[in-house]
């Protein structure tokens, strides 16, 4: 007979469980605590001061109450003692942010660069040099305790190895490797997709925030995506789960995709297919290039419209498929999608209500991403948070602090 958890290991989950409240749902009295976790509130005021007694959380009057009388006090995350650092490896910028506990933006840096390809040595390098600057200008006192990277392709777990980067060139590529031999802060750095982050950002933090089954879609030069069911980002068997933009939705008459396929929704959909249908410059890629066709289509530019109008089209009915398949609650579009669903709502809702399953769509809520250009960061950030959410005391210890 399998013996059940230790008091050691029920204490270590309660630990990690109230600090992971205070970080997702923000500051929250010990009554509210104890009712989301089904304990005493002896139990966690034990807790409470454990947490508080390591410098994870405080106590203190809430800023604002409505209510007359002596207000209950709060627990809140200590946002600028404990931080992570996350990094975002886009096609035309590399991101750097310092995140405290509560997902607080403490610093950052940002370098844009020509949508080209580029060695990753090269990008480990200046994202280190990124980093290390904030590590060196934060407070005294203060501890990181833990990295994460993004990047727009096929990241291996548990290795983190990086299989493909199309746009950027790289194969086989042990980035995280590189940038934690870089950084040499004592941290290896976790690597994932940029989509499947962006994904958990939104469901934690943003337009998807509550829900438990969730799609989203991230536009950048290529289409990527995530999938949130039961409250969980699908994986898959090696990591690979949520190659969205790689769902074939016009293989007779397609074209070509960076995968070597024809008619995947990346080609039909993505960034390319957009500019090349307005008949824009090829050299003019990027966010500002997609954002100037939408900007045209609303000023009443007829091949912007008819280019959005396509777009729109292909756009829904990959959804589609992925509302007969996932049969999410809430598709949220993001990164550049954001705009090109706002140009094409109507002819993407008219897609799916044309090819998705009515008892699949009749509850379906279409949304553009809350945290805008910060999705993938904040997801990132989210991902290195894991370890002291899952062992707060441990990881601290590790860190030093």
């Amino acid at each position: 007979m399998k013996a059940g958890p230790s008091q050691e290991e029920i204490r270590r989950h309660n630990l990690g469980t109230l600090l992971r409240h205070v970080h997702i749902g923000g500051s929250m009295s010990r009554a509210v605590l104890a009712e989301r976790m089904g304990l005493n509130r002896s139990t966690i005021l034990g807790l409470v001061s454990e947490l508080g007694s390591a410098g994870l959380v405080r106590e203190e009057l809430p800023r604002e109450t409505g209510r007359a009388g002596r207000p209950s006090l709060v627990v809140r995350p200590e946002s600028d003692r404990v931080y992570v650092l996350a990094f975002d490896v886009g096609v035309d910028r590399l991101a750097a942010a310092r995140i405290g506990l509560g997902g607080i933006f403490l610093d950052r840096r940002e370098i844009s660069m020509p949508p080209s390809p580029r060695n990753a040595p090269e990008v480990a390098e200046i994202l280190a040099g990124s980093a290390l600057d904030m590590v060196n200008a934060a407070p005294h006192g203060t501890h990181c305790v833990g990295v994460a990277a993004a990047v727009r392709g096929m990241v291996r777990r548990p290795d983190g190895l990086v299989r493909a980067v199309p746009y950027l060139g790289w194969q086989d590529e042990e980035f995280g490797k590189d940038l934690t031999r870089r950084l040499g802060i004592g941290l290896s750095v976790t690597v994932g997709n940029e989509a499947s982050l962006g994904a958990l950002a939104e469901h934690l933090r943003g337009a998807g925030a509550g829900c438990q089954d969730l799609v989203y879609l991230h536009g950048d030069i290529g289409i990527g995506g995530g999938v949130i069911t039961g409250g969980h980002l699908l994986h898959g068997d090696c990591g690979y789960g949520g190659e969205i933009g790689h769902m074939v939705v016009n293989p007779r008459h397609g074209r070509p995709c960076g995968c070597g396929a024809h008619g995947c929704l990346e080609a039909e959909a993505g960034e390319r297919a957009l500019l090349e249908a307005a008949r824009r410059d090829p050299a003019a890629t990027g966010r500002e290039a997609v954002r100037a066709v939408i900007e045209a289509a609303d000023r009443g530019d007829i091949t912007a419209r008819a280019a959005l109008h396509d777009v729109g089209d292909w756009l829904g009915i990959g959804v589609a498929n992925l509302v007969n398949v996932f049969n999410p609650r809430t598709v949220v579009f993001g990164g550049t999608l954001r705009e090109v669903f706002l140009g094409s709502a109507a002819q993407i809702r008219s897609r799916i209500n044309r090819i998705a399953l009515t008892p699949s769509r009749e509850n379906l809520r279409l949304r553009v991403g809350e945290l805008g250009d910060d999705a993938v960061l904040v997801g990132a950030a989210e991902l290195a948070f894991s370890e002291i959410l899952g062992g707060p005391l441990e990881t601290l210890a590790r860190a030093g602090a």
